[in-house]
């Protein structure tokens, strides 16, 4: 075997039955594990010899480590991983690799033709962060790899995950993805709707507010937004800080509609996946289970429960990361129900990173609908242009660039429409109260608006906002000379995605079905 492997420590309800012998010799092994320092999450390294390797062991356990989140150590050991197992099979201790070994593993994974599976610019700057913290920890001189030193960044560094959908073609992606429907517009005979609503509530509510896929997907129900706004359009909640990327509780706004599907969920799915697990016993028999017995609000939202066992507990209720919260039970009609509010049909939180299979199959059966048997069997990375563009195509972070552009251009509308401001009169606006790019900022929680507009914005970061609305000198002295695409917001993002790739709008999809042109 010339493979390094690697072994997460499991979260405490994860470890399932443990032979009475115990483990390769240690009879409690959960103990042993806590007794080095390790925790859930936790990456240990094995030698392709089968060897726990300690050095690496002593790594993980380091300041330089184990403080960075959960997440981010996973995916930090899977690339440190990739590496180790590169240089044994070349025979080469990694403590003793070189800048040029690295340069050499650099050119394989990004540029090699013969590798299968070549990677992005921002996968290597990621992988590189990776290196450079195992051998800074490790007092390696020189560093063979330094994620500061600008020649061993990618210079063609740009996030893959960016795609952009316009509201009528989220519309589509959701009535065939999700709701089953055929290229008539009908339910297919086989459709499975059991879960259509839950899918369907967290889309809408995600796509609505913003939120990232682990701040909406571990939401509890006593934090879904009530109190609308004086519009009676929006409410607002407020998101915890554990739950964030910048560990920054603020607030957020969702739309109505959105809740009401929400509403509807937990009053019929939900509750029905309820009662089905409290009917099979399936809440009784979780090792562990925190009952909560009063939630106090204020300046530091405060939850206190008591466990199984009677012992009492409280806990600052942003602090709560997605891990702890999927313990947390409320007590029911029929006894005690998970807090957590999106839940799998056997009534269990479904865990944030569960939507990326609901995604990729609405996905797959938006190929299957909208493409013809002989372009569903050319495999996918085959696919020229055009065939890829018949269908649209979605992730969870597809919500969060959607939503950003969305607003970007509903608010430059409302200012240059609703207000009737001039050129002039909007730069006075935007020096008042800020402008739209401010204003999009804030709703996702960026510390700087410059992430807004490279990340989430780049395709209309270039425009401005005269372009955006289509307003030229003639329009300013004679507003009926204003096109019905520039008065329709559809028009709008129909143009945009004719101008600019990645926006996915069912105008310039191909062969569009008549009944998405209708939503």
């Amino acid at each position: 075997m010339d493979e390094w492997w690697l072994v997460f420590v499991p979260d405490p309800e994860r470890w399932g039955p443990l032979p009475e012998e115990g483990v390769l010799g240690v009879r409690d092994l959960p103990a042993a594990v806590a007794a080095v320092g390790l925790q859930p999450g936790d990456p240990v390294f094995v030698r392709p010899d089968f060897v726990v390797d300690p050095e690496l062991l002593e790594f993980v356990l380091s300041p330089e480590f184990h403080p960075l989140e959960r997440e981010t150590r996973r995916n930090y050991a899977l690339d440190i991983r990739l590496l180790l197992t590169w240089l044994w099979r070349r025979g080469i201790p990694w403590r003793q690799a070189t800048e040029a070994d690295l340069r050499a593993y650099r050119e394989f994974r990004c540029d090699s033709p013969l590798n299968p599976s070549r990677i992005s610019g921002a996968k290597w700057d990621r992988e590189a962060s990776a290196f450079t913290r195992l051998y800074r920890w490790a007092k390696v001189t020189p560093l063979p790899v330094d994620s500061k030193r600008r020649t061993d960044r990618a210079a063609d560094a740009r996030s893959s995950r960016v795609s952009w959908l316009t509201p009528r073609t989220w519309g589509l992606w959701q009535d065939v993805g999700l709701r089953g429907l055929g290229p008539d517009g009908t339910p297919v005979p086989v459709w499975d709707a059991r879960t259509e609503l839950r899918n369907t509530s967290f889309v809408g509510f995600t796509l609505s507010s913003g939120l990232r896929r682990q701040e909406s997907g571990a939401m509890l129900t006593f934090e879904v937004p009530s109190r609308p706004l004086r519009s009676d359009r929006y409410c607002h909640g407020q998101m915890a800080r554990a739950l964030s990327r910048s560990k920054r509780d603020r607030t957020f706004y969702a739309s109505v509609d959105s809740l009401r599907q929400v509403s509807a969920y937990a009053e019929s799915e939900r509750a029905w996946a309820v009662e089905r697990a409290q009917a099979q016993g399936r809440y009784e028999k979780l090792p562990l289970m925190r009952l909560i017995t009063k939630v106090t609000m204020g300046l530091t939202p405060t939850v206190h429960w008591v466990d199984r066992d009677g012992v009492q507990g409280r806990y600052d209720l942003n602090l709560l990361d997605w891990r702890e919260r999927q313990w947390l039970f409320v007590e029911g009609p029929q006894g005690p129900e998970p807090a957590w509010l999106w839940l799998t049909e056997q009534g269990m939180p479904m865990l944030p990173d569960r939507w990326n299979t609901v995604f990729r199959q609405a996905n797959q059966r938006c190929e299957k609908a909208l493409l013809t048997p002989q372009e569903r069997e050319t495999p996918r990375l085959l696919r020229v242009a055009e065939i890829r563009g018949r269908v649209p195509y979605a992730t969870p972070h597809s919500m969060r660039h959607s939503m950003a552009l969305y607003m970007l251009i509903l608010l430059n509308e409302l200012m240059g429409k609703k207000y009737g401001l001039t050129a002039a009169d909007r730069r006075d606006f935007a020096q008042l109260y800020g402008d739209p790019w401010w204003l999009v900022k804030t709703l996702l929680g960026h510390k700087d608006v410059e992430t807004t507009k490279e990340h989430y914005l780049r395709p209309v970061m270039h425009l401005q906002l005269e372009s955006i609305l289509a307003f030229d000198a003639e329009d300013e002295h004679d507003e009926t000379d204003e096109t019905d695409e520039t008065k329709d917001l559809n028009g709008l993002f129909a143009r945009l995605a004719r101008e600019n790739s990645g926006i996915q709008d069912i105008e310039v999809l191909v062969d569009v079905l008549p009944a998405a042109e209708a939503s």
